[in-house]
């Protein structure tokens, strides 16, 4: 089975993998904390500007204006909280790899299904795990 380009066998836990199994699972890992980590320092640049602008540019604003700029600082840090939280989302899965626990649920210890690691090859949870998770915080 492959997950983004890596071999998926089984039912999903690092022990028992090949080297070279574990390698392309780590790239393919690799890979999305480098994608990620681009696009949040490109994120951060644009809240940056957006910055800058919205200080030389607030004389005169009324309040539509102040709420816009608002609602949009908010969108941008908002943008900039979940690409940092994908990305320590990728590397707890590398270190997860190194460990030899990677593909085995956080909650239960049982393996997380190859179709949810094929979709989100971080996951470090199996969907029932996940949704008592999301039960609780809500």
């Amino acid at each position: 089975m492959l997950v983004n380009g890596a071999v998926i066998t089984g039912k999903g836990a690092a022990k028992g993998r090949t080297a070279e199994e574990i390698e392309q699972i780590r790239s393919v890992l690799r890979g999305r904390f480098d994608d990620l980590s681009a696009e949040y320092e490109q994120a951060l640049a644009e809240n940056q500007k957006l910055r800058l602008a919205e200080m030389g540019d607030s004389a005169g604003d009324d309040q539509a204006d102040s709420g816009s700029k608002t609602a949009e600082r908010d969108a941008a840090s908002s943008l900039l909280r979940t690409l940092s939280d994908r990305r320590t989302q990728a590397e707890h899965a590398m270190q997860r790899l190194d460990e030899g626990t990677y593909g085995n649920c956080e909650g239960c210890s049982n393996p997380i299904p190859w179709e949810r690691l094929e979709i989100f090859p971080s996951a470090t949870t199996c969907v029932n795990c996940k949704q008592n998770r999301e039960r609780r915080a809500g």
